[in-house]
């Protein structure tokens, strides 16, 4: 009798787990109508899984039975509850329901406590989120750089509007934004709903409250934010925070982080961005059992916590008073204009800076050409292959002619025969592109990548490196020796040359301090080269087409005027890339760019503001 009374009690046991499976997987997969039928009060069940999918929204349950009980007609079966919820880690518990022999049939009993044990009559399950506190990015001193800042949102609440137009011309005529673009979003916008303008700071709202704050339909709501010291400041590199796109959120799930969702705030640019689990941190959650009838008083009783872990920071270069410096100098600019400041020897980024008409990105990832500027790298595999010294007698006539097609020096200067460091000074193209042509014709490209240009940087912000091609012939050979044929730089990349050309030992770009390296470093040109380099540079700065900066202390670098478009005459970017040794900041190298500055007098000049500013 004992063998057939264990294959009835197996039996039994596998009635019961497969009801509560069946019961566990119908829930699990989204069908709660189908589970609230496995059950002794499908009524009863169904209206508590549908209370329980809304304390717990869009959350996926994970059921894994264990043990099984059954004794006579009653079975319990042990099981593990895994949600996975929205935007907050996995939560896990031990539960366990309850069977009830019905028939020839196992039903699940309909009770509170198969959701959570601790669950009881009239009550039901409270999510609450809790996030940390965003870790900071910070400077070369290890001081935060983004900080709670009071933002005032102004825009529009179309219930109160008594004039679109009018509302519109007076938010635009204090704010920029198009007087058109507005009227469209509030036509577009749902009844109701609050249509944003533009974001300011609150000193930048007082200085425009005046005008605005009286409009109908115009209103008002403040709140903090995480900002930079200033609008702008290092913004390419360090990117913004806002709230979470698509895009970012899509990204979070990817790199296996999906513990955010819309409505946070998070980084959607920049350093902000590439580093956002380690900023962000982990985000952690309690559930507490409360009453459906808030009348009773329960204020709710904690079941599950899981703390929060905050994120760790990350250390930039950036230094606040180089920053400060070239911020200040590209907003003497109404043209768009870029500075970047790297520390020679080392490659850390000191300052990356643009104005507000420019596009921030251009400064690290800009595809220009760099014009004379270029004459520094000619002037390298120059020297490299001993064609010439700084005092070698060189021709710089006012035109050259190659394979048909002429090409002239600026305001048709014409020098005679000099020394090499006067047409270097003097940024003679006819002497650069007479004695490039005698070169071999991957040299140009050698002399390049010996400064790193084009590398490709593998960094948390892109850098391009630059390109200089290695099989250039002719014109284009010509053209290449002057920064233009299809020779391109970013700013960033021209003012690692110059920290190359300053310390002798150039270096790959730093922007995260005790990050690996960006890339191999390169091998730098011959200590000789670089000492007969510098006193060219030196020349620049002394007596030729930078003089502008000769009392700005011991100040090195090369003008750049480069052509672009197909205008006659074409127009031209603005460039000043170098170095200065010894000054307030210590030994600094930079490179300044004002698109379609026309003249390299308009990088001097914005080179000269930031020089000044520093002290």
């Amino acid at each position: 009798m004992l063998p057939a009374l264990a294959a009835c009690t197996g039996s039994a046991e596998d009635d019961v787990k497969s009801a509560a499976q069946e019961f566990l997987d119908d829930w699990s997969s989204g069908h709660p109508a189908a589970a609230a039928k496995a059950t002794d009060d499908a009524e009863v069940t169904a209206a508590l899984l549908q209370q329980t999918a809304e304390d717990l929204p869009d959350a996926v349950l994970k059921a894994k039975i264990g043990t099984v009980d059954v004794k006579d007609e009653q079975a319990t079966v042990d099981w593990t509850a895994t949600w996975d919820l929205v935007a907050a880690p996995p939560w896990t518990y031990e539960a366990t329901l309850q069977l009830r022999k019905s028939g020839e049939d196992w039903r699940v009993v309909a009770e509170p406590a198969l959701v959570h044990p601790e669950l009881g009559e009239g009550q039901h399950l409270e999510l609450a989120r809790a996030l940390p506190d965003r870790a900071p990015i910070t400077d070369a001193d290890g001081k935060p750089l983004f900080a709670p800042t009071e933002v005032v949102n102004v825009g529009v609440d179309p219930d109160k509007v008594t004039d679109l137009p009018a509302l519109a011309a007076g938010l635009s005529a204090a704010t920029g934004v198009a007087a058109e673009d507005i009227v469209a979003h509030v036509r577009a916008a749902p009844a109701g709903q609050f249509v944003p303008v533009i974001t300011l700071r609150r000193p930048a709202f007082e200085k425009v409250r005046a005008q605005i704050f009286d409009l109908p339909g115009a209103v008002f709501p403040t709140e903090t934010r995480l900002l930079v010291p200033s609008t702008g400041f290092g913004e390419a590199l360090l990117g913004r925070i806002g709230a979470a796109t698509a895009e970012v959120l899509e990204e979070s799930e990817k790199e296996g982080t999906p513990w955010f969702t819309a409505g946070d705030q998070l980084g959607l640019s920049g350093l902000q961005r590439a580093f956002q689990s380690q900023l962000a941190g982990t985000p952690g959650f309690t559930v507490t059992v409360v009453s459906t009838d808030d009348s009773t008083g329960d204020e709710g009783r904690q079941i599950a916590a899981v703390e929060a872990i905050p994120g760790t920071p990350v250390q930039t270069p950036l230094v606040p008073a180089v920053q400060n410096a070239a911020d200040a100098a590209v907003a003497t600019q109404t043209l768009p204009t870029h500075v970047v400041v790297v520390r020679p020897g080392t490659g850390e980024i000191l300052a990356v800076s643009s104005n507000e008409v420019a596009d921030a990105g251009n400064a690290l990832t800009g595809h220009f050409p760099p014009g004379s500027s270029m004459k520094v790298v000619t002037a390298t595999a120059l020297l490299s292959a001993g064609a010439v010294t700084p005092t070698t007698p060189v021709p710089c006539p006012a035109t050259t002619t190659v394979e048909g097609r002429e090409f002239k020096n600026a305001h048709d200067l014409a020098l005679g025969t000099v020394p090499l460091t006067e047409a270097f000074a003097q940024s003679c193209n006819t002497t650069f592109i007479q004695a490039a042509l005698e070169l071999p014709d991957g040299a140009l490209a050698e002399a390049a990548a010996s400064y790193g240009i084009g590398a490709e940087w593998d960094l948390p912000v892109d850098i391009f490196g630059g390109s200089v091609p290695t099989d250039s012939t002719g014109t284009t050979k010509a053209a290449d020796a002057i920064g233009q044929g299809q020779v391109l730089m970013s700013p960033a990349q021209l003012a690692l040359v110059a920290a190359g050309v300053a310390s002798g030992t150039p270096a790959p770009p730093v922007e995260v301090v005790g990050a690996d390296a960006s890339g191999a470093v390169p091998r730098g040109p011959r200590d000789e080269v670089l000492n007969s380099l510098r006193p060219l540079m030196r020349a620049v700065v002394t007596s030729g087409t930078a003089s502008a900066l000769a009392d700005r202390g011991e100040v090195f670098g090369k003008t750049g005027t480069a052509e672009y478009g197909s205008k006659t005459p074409p127009d031209s970017h603005g460039w000043f890339m170098g170095y200065q040794l010894r000054g307030p900041a210590g030994d600094i190298a930079f490179a300044v760019l004002v698109e379609g500055g026309q003249s390299s007098s308009t990088a001097v000049a914005v080179t000269d503001a930031f020089l000044g500013a520093l002290g």
